[in-house]
């Protein structure tokens, strides 16, 4: 994963991606040690569903920087950054929303059995959706980008 975002991106999208992801498991588990919840087969099947989920937001907010990195040449990075995430905001937020409605539901009526799972999802979906504008984005900031895309061009 962090090999593709490498070479799609650069370098520095993939530092961003990896820490987000870093981030949402350490707080997932963290949740699961505070609440002392049994760690089960569908917890660790949860925790990468998780790490797919937030590194599909992060990957969408990367594009969106890409694609206006080639747009707005000449805007600072923190403005484009911001630009970036306020256009990908509402789908963000929509299909988070969206998703936490169905794993409402499992979590209501889906039983013991998918209890936990359904839990670490849940917290998972709130915390990738986090990680994904208010972790990736400003390590990408502090990390800076190459703005010369003579080289991009000729892909």
């Amino acid at each position: 994963m962090l090999f593709y975002i490498w070479l799609r991106f650069e370098w520095q999208f993939s530092v961003g991606a990896v820490l987000a992801l870093i981030h949402d498991i350490i707080l997932t588990i963290g949740v699961f040690c505070l609440i002392q919840l049994e760690f089960n087969l569908s917890i660790i099947a949860a925790i990468l569903t998780i790490v797919g989920y937030s590194m599909n937001d992060t990957v969408v907010v990367y594009d969106r920087v890409r694609e206006n990195l080639r747009r707005f040449k000449k805007m600072p990075l923190s403005d484009l950054a911001n630009l970036s995430i306020n256009s990908t905001l509402s789908r963000t937020v929509m299909t988070s929303v969206t998703t936490l409605l169905a794993l409402f539901s499992l979590y209501i009526l889906g039983g013991e059995v998918i209890r936990g799972f359904t839990l670490a999802m849940i917290w998972g979906v709130f915390v990738g959706t986090y990680s994904s504008i208010f972790i990736a984005s400003p390590v990408l900031m502090y990390l800076g980008v190459k703005r010369d895309w003579s080289e991009a061009a000729k892909d």
